[in-house]
């Protein structure tokens, strides 16, 4: 498993300095994210391609939008495009392994960012959140917004993505310590705002007492407020979040959402354009080790104003 966490602040003039531009680099740097439309992925395939660009590589973002064949067809395409590295997002932990090892087969170094496979020594590094980390700090807080008792409901995440059933887990390890807190309902719902929404309403039909909601997303959540809302429950649920989206700081600015735990995709997700480019020029990564987590922070009403761009919390 991962070794211990990095601490990290996440300061604006954290995401922004990159390495001087490298005037021998050269080469086509293929970024693979999930779905934009998410503003996490958005920002994580932005901020690759302006890391990669600094550095003096060519670069472009595509999106497998969690489909594995898709993936691997964009494996093939960065493999035919003669790419110098690719930094992916895989689509799913088991399902991924084989397009990583095709990339490999071929010569090209993999990082991947956001989410883990299940075998360890084919990709170059591994960035993640420390999401068991994070979703002891949201779990805390959520306990702190509702109270330690009466009956709760829970978004679930993709269940082809490790990192849902780590934070469901982080979750769980909290909540478990107060008695009178009972899990009424749990439901997938895929990261997807309208999936949370329609799961939303069929627990809320079916279990009209909750007092709170915890998500394994700020999508998720987010859907959940809307249905919240139609139904005038809104001010008596409490809803929790996770990633630090823009939109679910809008949410808490409102009122609607009690907090999010800020991802530190913006990050992460440059350093494995740093660790890219060391790969290409020394041959490693420079990084201790293959696994690496990046802690999350906190997001409330009470420092919702530091935010100072997509996930990016001033200190």
């Amino acid at each position: 498993m991962f070794k211990k966490g990095m601490r990290i602040l996440l300061a604006a003039a954290t995401v922004a300095p990159l390495l001087a531009s490298s005037a021998w680099a050269a080469g086509m740097m293929t970024i693979i994210v999930n779905d934009p439309s998410n503003p996490y992925w958005l920002t994580e395939g932005n901020v690759a391609k302006a890391a990669a660009e600094k550095l003096g590589y060519t670069a472009s973002v595509s999106a497998h939008k969690g489909d594995t064949n898709t993936e691997s067809n964009l494996i093939d395409t960065a493999i035919t495009n003669k790419s110098v590295a690719i930094i992916l997002d895989p689509a799913n932990a088991d399902g991924s392994v084989g397009a990583v090892k095709k990339a490999v087969a071929a010569g090209i170094p993999v990082i991947l960012v956001n989410a883990e496979i299940n075998q360890e020594g084919l990709a170059k590094a591994q960035l993640v959140s420390n999401n068991a980390q994070g979703a002891a700090l949201g779990a805390q807080q959520w306990v702190e917004a509702i109270g330690d008792k009466g009956n709760y409901a829970e978004l679930f995440g993709a269940p082809s993505d490790n990192n849902a059933a780590t934070r469901s887990n982080g979750y769980e390890t909290v909540l478990s310590q107060y008695p009178d807190l009972k899990k009424a309902a749990k439901e997938v719902a895929n990261w997807d705002r309208t999936q949370g929404h329609n799961k939303m309403q069929s627990m809320l039909q079916a279990n009209p007492d909750i007092v709170g909601v915890i998500s394994g997303n700020d999508e998720m959540a987010l859907g959940a407020i809307a249905a919240l809302k139609e139904a005038g429950k809104l001010a008596n649920i409490k809803v929790g979040g996770f990633d630090g989206s823009p939109d679910a700081v809008a949410a808490i600015k409102a009122g609607e959402l009690q907090y999010t735990v800020l991802q530190p995709v913006a990050v992460f997700s440059q350093e494995a354009v740093k660790q890219a480019d060391s790969i290409i020029r020394t041959g490693n990564t420079g990084a201790k080790s293959e696994k690496q987590l990046f802690d999350c922070l906190l997001i409330t009403k009470d420092n919702v104003d530091k935010y100072t761009g997509p996930f990016v919390l001033s200190q």
